[in-house]
């Protein structure tokens, strides 16, 4: 080697050793077992009032931000930070002063959420000019992520994947339609109290007239009095269970006890229930149970294990709040019963009243298919695992749904009236429950009822994406189901009675829409506002798929010729075309680009068709 390529070797180690001195390392940092991310001030990579992060997540979802600063700084100016899918620029709000008395720290809280979708790596850059000591990433005070910590996962694990549970998923799977009947005490107001309908309380809280309790804080003691009216027909059962085959729904879920604490059934634990409060002093649940059997329907309860306004005190907050309080961490109070609590522990009402009601309806229904919880809010871990592996014991055929708490469910759901996106992904069989207007419980003069078309449409859209749907309906305090949701439901069973091949035991084929992507269902509320934004046209088409057929659904009248690109020659050769409902011969041509079919001279048809199309194995 040359002396002049020494020195400039000898130069270039100089170099790297001079910048890779003063080169700060990067420190990352990675989400803790309760779902945080601390990212310290003295550990960010700062040029200017620019501080950078990277941090690591293994649980996805909605999050808060804060920022901590020595107690002295009691106010922010507007602050930007930017993530590789979030930008924010907002005046943070002072929510807390925590520690102790010479060390104590202000919390400021952004109002934005901060949205993770992908798990991984992330960066995260805050333009601050103000001291600061921390930024936290915390899971939404209002919808916390629900993750488990993992030490219950390989027991769970093992009863999940039990051959009972997995015959009652396979079930599950391919039942594709079920009824939800929210019914109880709450039904014979009808969402009105005291002349006052839900929406003009001057309390907050959903308008849903379940919630009636709630919202208008009626105390203990005055709501029970409903009891004493409670006298439904004797012939709901047999009615609502022909309803639901007549409807082509293929389960029925009941709302045994809501989140007013009362009881369909004759429990033992408690005398706040149908038997001992009612002058009806019948089992509706074990009635409706037998009626839906009779009709060769399966049968499921929903219960509300974590919130009770009649015996489960204020639901755990004020333990979980004074926790929270000391970490600088909000906490949420919906659903919480705050304004007439009953004396006893969370704890007790737990082992005393909800896990004991749970127990009685696995012995009271042997051929039980699902329990659906619900008001999970401050569960803890223990509990919520304790719901579940009871369950098992007791009847291991017994699905359950991810409201049990954490990851402890068997199947999911994607919310209250909301159908997921094509690209969302769902790790587990799932369901969408949906309502028939804009309330679960009868709501007197909520009359905006869905339309057949809009029903089958979430149906069909539902089933595109390999998922359920649980369409609700809300008796009045009788048992009588509204004449206009009967209606349009038995429209919907007429559907399937023709095409109920489409939905019933398919799955998502490769492709699943061809056509405008239509609105998606984003909640009770959404839709409530917004209404029914869809319309179809013949370009609009879905697809399932079961063995080696592929089933082609649209929900407009046919055009005299439709084309299928998606049924192209390189997505399968087309052996036969059939319409369901009708023995007509069909014509078809399939080529390179597309699938061409005649649908000339077809009459009726007013809510779509399904083509069953068979590809060459």
């Amino acid at each position: 080697m040359g002396k002049s390529n020494i020195l400039k070797l000898f130069f270039l180690l100089l170099l790297i050793l001079f910048y890779g001195c003063n080169k700060k390392v990067e420190k990352i940092a990675y989400q803790d077992k309760s779902n945080r991310v601390v990212l310290r001030s003295a550990n960010a990579i700062k040029v200017d009032t620019k501080h950078e992060w990277t941090f690591f997540v293994n649980n996805t979802g909605k999050f808060n931000i804060q920022i901590l600063c020595d107690e002295k700084i009691t106010d922010l100016p507007k602050i930007d930070i930017e993530t590789d899918e979030f930008i924010l620029s907002e005046k943070p709000e002072k929510i807390f002063v925590i520690g102790s008395e010479g060390a104590s720290q202000t919390v400021f809280q952004f109002k934005k959420n901060l949205t993770i979708k992908e798990k991984g790596a992330h960066k995260l850059a805050a333009s601050i000019s103000s001291p600061f000591t921390t930024i936290r990433i915390l899971p939404n005070y209002k919808t916390d992520l629900g993750f488990s910590s993992g030490k219950y996962d390989k027991e769970w694990q093992k009863m999940h994947n039990s051959e009972e549970k997995q015959n009652t998923l396979d079930w599950f799977k391919k039942a594709k339609y079920g009824m939800f009947i929210h019914w109880g005490l709450y039904s014979q107001a009808g969402g009105i109290w005291k002349g006052q309908k839900m929406e003009e309380s001057s309390y907050s809280g959903p308008a849903v007239s379940e919630w009636l309790m709630y919202k208008f804080h009626i105390s203990r003691n005055e709501y029970a009095q409903l009891a004493k009216t409670f006298n439904p027909d004797k012939s709901f059962a047999q009615n609502i269970a022909k309803l639901a085959k007549e409807s082509g729904m293929k389960y029925v879920v009941l709302t045994a006890k809501h989140h007013d604490g009362f009881a369909l059934f004759d429990s033992k634990c408690s005398s706040y229930d149908i038997i001992d409060a009612t002058p009806y002093k019948l089992d509706a649940v074990k009635e409706l149970y037998n009626a839906c059997l009779a009709e060769g329907l399966a049968f499921g309860v929903y219960y509300s294990h974590g919130v009770d306004w009649f015996d489960g005190t204020d639901g755990n907050y004020s333990s979980v709040k004074e926790r929270n309080d000391s970490l600088g961490i909000l906490t949420h109070d919906q659903g919480k019963n705050l304004w007439d609590p009953s004396p006893n522990t969370f704890d007790e009402y737990i082992e005393n009243k909800s896990l004991p009601q749970v127990k009685e309806l696995l012995k009271l229904l042997p051929k039980l298919s699902l329990i659906w919880f619900d008001g999970e809010g401050f569960i803890t871990e223990d509990q919520s695992f304790k719901f579940y592996k009871t369950i098992f014991d007791i009847n291991p055929h017994v699905i359950v749904n991810r409201r049990v708490g954490y990851t402890f469910g068997d199947y999911l759901d994607a919310g209250d009236n909301v159908i997921p996106s094509s690209n969302d992904i769902m790790l587990k069989p799932w369901e969408t429950c949906g309502t028939t207007n804009n309330s679960w419980a009868f709501k007197s003069y909520d009359n905006d009822w869905k339309s057949t078309q809009e029903l089958l449409y979430y149906l069909v859209d539902i089933a595109s994406k390999g998922g359920n749907y649980l369409l609700n309906i809300g008796p009045d305090g009788k048992g009588n189901v509204p004449v206009k949701s009967a209606k349009v439901l038995r429209e919907v069973g007429k559907w399937l009675k023709i095409n109920g091949d489409a939905i019933y035991g398919t799955t998502k084929w490769k492709i699943r829409k061809e056509g405008t992507e239509k609105a998606l269902l984003k909640g009770t509320g959404d839709r409530a506002k917004k209404g029914f934004l869809g319309s179809f046209s013949s370009e609009d088409l879905w697809f399932t798929a079961k063995d080696n057929k592929v089933y082609v659904i649209s929900l407009v009248k046919p055009k005299s010729h439709i084309k299928i690109k998606s049924l192209k020659t390189q997505n399968g050769i087309v052996e036969k075309v059939r319409l369901l409902g009708n023995s007509k011969r069909i014509e078809w041509e399939q080529n390179k680009l597309s699938m061409d079919v005649d649908l000339r001279n077809l009459k009726g048809y007013n809510n779509g068709f399904v083509l069953e199309v068979t590809i060459k194995k």
